[in-house]
């Protein structure tokens, strides 16, 4: 491995060089190089052959050029030649075995007579490190995607019962309205069960002793009966009663609809601003008033001039009124009225 640890080391120098476009130095590391001693396992995990390849394209030095061409000729022909490497691999172990104190004869005994003695065999172990170590990378990633294909066949299986079809099947949402309060339509039936829901958003609805399912049924009905349909239109409307029942800042709807104030018949037709609580009516009713009071502006009665300019058509061909919207102590509002585009705005 020290080997192979200075080998990537001056291959990583070579791409650096060639990198920065600067090549000094470049001749002593190839001639580290050429008294190295190769292997094809060497020259496969060091990818030696690509930076010398590298700086041999890219260098102006033409006794570096040389040289490269010289080792990366060599090397060709040591992969080429499958027979030498295979003889010095064998060598190097035989070299590794002996300096450990191991002949290849007595490895074999030993490792089939006790497998305790496989201790001393740790040269090979470390040895084959880095080959292990990409094995096991690439196997681990494997044991994942075999458990994934068994469950993803188990849950294809799953289904192939005899008496299950081949389509995933949904169990039916729970419904917890009685049988007689039951349409047969899911998206009906779901709706009394809200509208049900809504009615009993507060603890109260049982002091009036009114069934709530079956008031909820008959507001759904009447709606049903006005649309003919459970279109979106439908829906809207079932929508709205509930949102409006549901209220905490409109109580009083949803109470006269328990006391009977209010029918079934009658909360099914209401509009928006009908079931609206009496604050946000008198608040709706003022911004109306305010909106006309503020575009309510008898053209004929202003007074025309040319002291304002329209932010529209830029001209100043204006009529304006002056209106005390306020308090007698406040100033008066001007009301202007472009003449030419029919702009309309307002000052204090």
């Amino acid at each position: 491995m020290g080997r192979e640890a200075e080998l990537l080391r001056i291959a990583r120098k070579l791409e650096k060089m060639v990198a920065r476009k600067n090549t000094e130095g470049a001749l002593d590391l190839l001639k580290k190089l050429n008294s190295c001693q190769m292997s094809i396992q060497l020259l496969q995990t060091t990818r030696i052959g690509v930076a010398v390849n590298g700086v041999r394209k890219h260098c102006s030095d033409k006794e570096v050029v040389s040289l490269a061409k010289v080792l990366i000729k060599n090397w060709k022909r040591l992969l080429d030649s499958p027979g030498p490497p295979k003889g010095e691999k064998g060598e190097e172990r035989d070299k590794a075995k002996k300096e450990k104190g191991l002949d290849c004869s007595d490895w074999k005994a030993e490792t089939g007579l006790s497998p305790p003695r496989k201790k001393r065999g740790e040269e090979p172990k470390d040895r084959r490190d880095s080959v292990g170590s990409k094995s096991s990378a690439s196997s681990s990633p494997k044991r994942p995607s075999m458990e994934r294909s068994n469950s993803s066949t188990s849950k294809a299986e799953s289904p192939k019962t005899p008496g299950s079809p081949l389509t995933p099947t949904f169990a039916p949402s729970v419904c917890l309205l009685a049988p007689c309060y039951l349409t047969g339509d899911s998206v009906r039936d779901k709706c009394v069960e809200m509208l049900s829901a809504a009615l009993k958003a507060e603890d109260d609805y049982k002091d009036y002793g009114v069934n709530c399912d079956k008031m909820a049924s008959e507001i759904e009905d009447h709606i049903y009966q006005e649309l003919k349909s459970t279109d979106m239109k439908y829906r809207n409307r079932v929508r709205s009663r509930i949102s409006n029942l549901k209220d905490p800042r409109n109580p009083s709807l949803r109470r006269n609809v328990l006391s009977g104030a209010i029918s079934a018949g009658l909360i099914a037709k209401m509009t928006a601003e009908e079931m609206a609580s009496d604050e946000l009516r008198e608040l709706r009713n003022a911004m109306t008033q305010e909106a006309i009071r503020e575009h309510q502006m008898a053209k004929t009665g202003g007074t025309t001039t040319d002291l304002f300019q329209c932010s529209k058509c830029k001209k100043k061909n204006c009529t304006y009124n002056q209106v005390q919207t306020r308090s007698a102590d406040e100033p008066m509002t001007t009301f202007v009225l472009c003449n030419e585009c029919g702009n309309r705005w307002k000052f204090c």
